[in-house]
């Protein structure tokens, strides 16, 4: 070989020179076969289409070669997902012009607030969105400023030209946990959608969009896998995109009105009676969920009209809240919850000729509720057991992903072993279409009971003259007075000191109406409160009319 013929030493034991090359490339000797450290150059070959041809490689230190990437400013990553997120509400019924013309225009206002609206960041959307971004600022009043100074809308869809040149996610103030109105987060992506649900009045209340998010129907826990393959981050700049757990109730509206203000956003449109987020109809909509009769809605609907009409002003309404809030004073009305009265009128029904028999008995109707209850509480908690303590990561290092691949499969195979040993509880399954309601009532397979909405308020009412008015004629209530103004804004309602002295059915009650909101029961209970005292303040001033008017 012509490698062996230029080398022309003598061997250092035996003296010839008869040289020749080992199949590692190295040079030995075929005399006395001494190995020396000589190797052959072996010198890279062209690939060439459709060549079979393999390359010895040599013992050189590999480089690792870097694939393509680009430095992408975190807010882009967020107004991808949030276009993510707004499809996945339009698949599920919502408005198509939610997206278009609520969602672009807060998303734009806030990139203005922020003053991040410059070059092509993350103002690539609809075609249409511009011109809806104008109207939409146009019916709500001279409040907004005006689109067309500040805006640079691409006309291209989210999916397309990226700039490459603009700051890294790690960096900047659109990334991370912040405080108030210092970035965009995961959980603002939420707050802003809650704030274009409650603007454009659709259907959905806060509650649900955060089944709808713990579920897994709108992408949130693991948002960063709908990012572009061109837009994939490593583990150190991924936890930005992936958060542990979907924020409660409370958390999301207090961001909520925390975006609200830094946005410095109007009053809100006033809802409609005909709209689905009215208390009139959520309130309907909360009855049929807790198999209650539907004669109880005219008074639910009595008991608004003493309270009044959402006031539109500059704070976030909670129309789910005051909807919950009706419904169990319209209980208390009816049936006292105090511990004794319910029971009494209970019996009553039940002793009740067989003409009568399907009066509304709220013994029959707390030991449906409680068993249904304890049901899905079982199957929120073995839903939220199921899921991953930590959304999986990105892994920079093949090394280390290889590693926590093997991990990830040694637990899935003891989960599927664990499973087929264990006997699963009875549902409708996860890949049942989403629902707003908790329970499901009537003589379906998969029922959580007999349905009582058909139930009438026999032993509940009774006629005086023309008018109907409750059996129950004693009301009894906590105390109302307000706490003082100077700590009222950070005083919550006092709901853990003050639950011992409750009855226990009116804390099951609010227990249960908490569980179907997803919101907490000091939250409802605040609410049952301020609604209360509406009521009464009404009753008081019409009776001092009616003293007035006898004198």
């Amino acid at each position: 070989m012509e490698e062996v013929d230029d080398y022309r030493e003598p061997c250092l034991q035996c003296g010839s020179v008869h040289w020749s090359i080992s199949d590692e490339g190295r040079f030995f000797c075929t005399t006395c076969h001494n190995v020396i450290e000589r190797t052959r150059e072996v010198e890279e070959q062209p690939y060439t289409a459709g060549s079979s041809r393999v390359t010895t490689l040599g013992r050189e230190q590999r480089v690792e070669r870097r694939e393509r990437g680009y430095r992408w400013a975190a807010c882009e990553g967020f107004q991808f997902i949030l276009s993510e997120q707004a499809a996945a509400l339009v698949r599920l019924g919502v408005a198509p012009a939610f997206k278009d013309q609520v969602l672009w225009p807060l998303w734009r206002r806030y990139l203005r607030t922020r003053r991040e609206a410059h070059g092509t960041l993350a103002e690539k959307g609809p075609s249409q969105a511009k011109a809806a971004d104008s109207d939409w600022e146009s019916d709500v009043g001279s409040s907004f400023p005006s689109t067309s100074e500040t805006d640079n809308v691409s006309q291209s869809d989210s999916r397309g030209d990226w700039s490459s040149d603009s700051r890294d996610v790690s960096a900047g103030p659109c990334t991370g946990r912040v405080a108030v109105g210092d970035g965009m987060s995961m959980r603002r992506t939420l707050a802003l959608i809650h704030l274009a649900l409650v603007w454009s009045r659709q259907a959905l209340t806060l509650g649900d969009l955060i089944g709808l998010a713990d579920d897994g129907y709108i992408p949130y826990l693991d948002a960063y896998r709908v990012l572009p393959e061109e837009m994939k981050l490593d583990a150190t700049k991924v936890g930005i995109f992936a958060p542990q757990s979907v924020p409660r109730h409370g958390e999301l509206h207090r961001e909520a009105r925390t975006l609200q203000r830094f946005l410095r956003l109007p009053a809100f449109p006033p809802v409609r009676r005909q709209d689905p987020l009215h208390p009139e109809m959520l309130a309907l909509r909360y009855l049929a969920d807790a198999n209650l009769p539907d004669d109880l809605h005219p008074w639910v609907c009595a008991l608004l009209d003493r309270v009044g009409e959402p006031s539109v002003g500059p704070n976030l309404p909670e129309y789910d809240l005051r909807a919950a809030a009706l419904v169990v004073l319209a209980l208390k009305l009816f049936f006292g919850l105090d511990d004794h009265t319910e029971w009494d009128l209970s019996n009553a029904a039940t002793a009740s000729p067989p003409q009568t028999g399907s009066a509304f008995s709220l013994r029959r109707w707390y030991r449906l509720l409680h068993a249904a209850k304890l049901r899905a509480e079982l199957m929120r908690e073995d839903r939220i057991a199921r899921k991953r303590w930590k959304s999986t990561l990105l892994y920079s290092n093949k090394k280390v992903e290889s590693k926590a691949v093997k991990r990830q499969r040694n637990a899935e195979h003891l989960k599927s072993c664990f499973e087929q040993l264990r006997s699963r509880p009875a549902s409708r399954g996860p890949s049942a279409p989403p629902s707003t309601f908790t329970f499901l009532w009537g003589e379906e397979p998969g029922a959580d009971g007999p349905n009582l909405r058909r139930s009438t308020l026999a032993g509940a009412v009774r006629s005086e003259g023309e008018m109907l008015t409750p059996v129950n004629a004693a009301y009894w209530h906590p105390p109302l007075k307000s706490c003082n103004p100077r700590v009222s804004r950070i005083c919550s309602s006092h709901y853990a000191e003050t639950e011992p002295t409750l009855p226990r059915s009116f804390v099951w009650v609010v227990d249960l109406f908490a569980f179907m909101l997803r919101a907490s029961p000091a939250r409802l209970y605040r609410e049952v409160l301020s609604m209360e005292k509406r009521v009464l303040a009404g009753h008081v001033i019409s009776q001092r009319k009616k003293s007035k008017e006898g004198l």
